[in-house]
Order: C-alpha cells, then sequence, then structure tokens
C-alpha cells in the first residue's frame, strides 16, 4: 500500500496533522517510537480545554480520536531511513517495516541539551523547567532561579520577573550578559551571578538551592534552565531541506520544504517558543498543505 502522506513523529504537531488529514480521507501513516522530549514533564499547559493535561493523557486521548478515521492508521515504530523515489518515499523502520508514501511529514521535533550540573534530572519537569509560558503560573511568586548560557538570558529574565520578584540569574560562568543588561536587572533587583554552578539541591523532586563551586548556597524554590536544541532527527537535513541558522527546518506558511514533497511542522521548525498548542498548530497547517497540493496534482493528472 501505498499512504498520501507519511507522518514521522507522533507529538502534538503529528498527531493534529493526522487528524487533518484523516478528516480530508486522506490514506496516512503515522509513525512514533513513543518517546517524546516531554515526558518528564508532569502537565502541560496553555492550550485551551488542555490546560494541565497530562502529556500521556494528552497522546491517549489524541490516538483514541484517530482511531475514529478509518484512513488513518499509526505504528510504534522508529523510523531509521527515509528516501526518495519517483513515486515519493520509501520508510524503512527498526522494526524491520517498509512503508511507501507520496509525501513525507517531518515532525520529529528537537532535542534538549541542558548544561551539565549536578542533580538538575532530579528536579526537571517537578521544580525546574525551560518554558516560563508553559509553567511560569505554577511557579509564581516563588523564589526562583534562572540558569542560562545562552545569549536570550536578558529576554528570559526580563519575561519571568511578570511571575515573580524574587529571581536571581545564574550564567555559570558564561559572558553572555553585559555590563549594562546586568545594571538594568540589579535596578529591579534582580541580582546576577556569573561564577559556576555545582549542584541543585532539594529532594524528591523539590529544588530547595543553588550550591556554586566555591561553597556558597543560595536558597531557591524553583526555576527555569534554558537548554541548547538541536533536531532529533536529521531526516529534514539528508532530504536537502533548507535550516535557519538556529537548526530548524524552514518551511513556508503551509509546512512546505525546498524540496518537493517533504513538508515539516511543529518544534522542527519552531525552535522557540516550544507549546503544545503552537506545535499542534504548525500539524494542522502543514496537513492543509500536503491535502492542497495533493489534490493540485490530483486535478491536473485528470
Amino acid at each position: 500500500m501505498r499512504y498520501d502522506c507519511a507522518i514521522v513523529g507522533g507529538g502534538p504537531a503529528g498527531l493534529n496533522a493526522a487528524l487533518v488529514l484523516g478528516r480530508a480521507r486522506r490514506e496516512v501513516l503515522l509513525l512514533d517510537d513513543a518517546k517524546p522530549r516531554n515526558r518528564v514533564t508532569r502537565a502541560s499547559h496553555g492550550f485551551v480545554t488542555r490546560d494541565g493535561v497530562q502529556p500521556a493523557e494528552f497522546r491517549r486521548l489524541a490516538h483514541e480520536e484517530l482511531a475514529r478515521y478509518p484512513s488513518v492508521s499509526a505504528a510504534r515504530e522508529k523510523v531509521t531511513r527515509v528516501t526518495r523515489t519517483e513515486a515519493g518515499f520509501t520508510l524503512d523502520t527498526s522494526a524491520g517495516s517498509s512503508y511507501e508514501a507520496r509525501r513525507i511529514l517531518l515532525a520529529t521535533g528537537l532535542r534538549e541539551a541542558f548544561p551539565d550540573i549536578a542533580g538538575f534530572r532530579d528536579f526537571y519537569g517537578s521544580s525546574l523547567f525551560n518554558c516560563p509560558y508553559c509553567d511560569g503560573w505554577e511557579l509564581r511568586d516563588k523564589r526562583l532561579v534562572l540558569v542560562s548560557e545562552s545569549a536570550g538570558a536578558f529576554h528570559t529574565a526580563k519575561l519571568l520577573h511578570n511571575w515573580s520578584k524574587d529571581l536571581i540569574v545564574c550564567t555559570n560562568w558564561q559572558t553572555n550578559l553585559s555590563a549594562e543588561q546586568q545594571i538594568l536587572l540589579h535596578r529591579k533587583g534582580i541580582i546576577v551571578y556569573t561564577k559556576p554552578i555545582a549542584a541543585f539541591e532539594g529532594k524528591d523532586g523539590q529544588l530547595e538551592g543553588i550550591r556554586f563551586k566555591d561553597g556558597t548556597t543560595i536558597p531557591r524554590e524553583g526555576g527555569f534552565v534554558t537548554p541548547q536544541f538541536a533536531q532529533k532527527s536529521t531526516f529534514g537535513e539528508q532530504l536537502g531541506c533548507d535550516l535557519n541558522a538556529y537548526g530548524a527546518i524552514i518551511t513556508d506558511a503551509f509546512g512546505r520544504t525546498n524540496v518537493k514533497g517533504v513538508y515539516a511542522a511543529g518544534d522542527s521548525t519552531v525552535v522557540s517558543p516550544s507549546q503544545l498548542v503552537i506545535a499542534a498548530a504548525e500539524g494542522s497547517r502543514a496537513a492543509m498543505g500536503v491535502n492542497a497540493d495533493l489534490t493540485e496534482e490530483e486535478f491536473e493528472a485528470e
């Protein structure tokens, strides 16, 4: 069987794309290895009617809805290779399966790389997060820390000041804040610490403090750590898709890449902000692009 579209990645972008294409009566195959980036997150926020939903519950509900559409199939398999053919694409999986599709939609998302600080994984998803729009409300008015080695530290610090006025910024020995920026933050009561961090401390997932390598400790109740993002999959690059300076796949308004027949959506195309609702919307628009192009192709062939 040759599918109209194979979707690689079963996050919110891939799931919503499958829904829209299923409703357009397209033969769709959703391939996903069930290892989402947000699996450590206890709740996802900012999506109306689903605010606070657990990621696993969101995926369960999505697959339940997709099952209503007979033209949508799903396989829990990891795609290992994508090959261009005269008829479209061949997708090989780690399970030994091989699938054919006229179009391919990449929704594999991003991979996070966090600063190598002891204790981080003990608190990530519980009291340490990376997106203030996703989790800032839950940490409102608490003693917060922003750990950021990136150039966006100043902007993120200003955002976090909306949720808590008791905020410190740690650059972990990086020089990513200018003297002028540090002065502006200090005027708002935000102290900047440039010295290296030894560890996050606390228990049972609750952050209690930041310990620096000089032995000093500052009490904190929660915070945000800025990751570096990279594409989780190299399929886009292998197929010849253009990437921007941040490593995201460049698309038009309907998910089309520069490579004919290849579309992308979700975190693969939007490095920041990375939110459930944005990824789902990207998946919907890309699905419309796929369906529109297939429709044009079919009309021209008749």
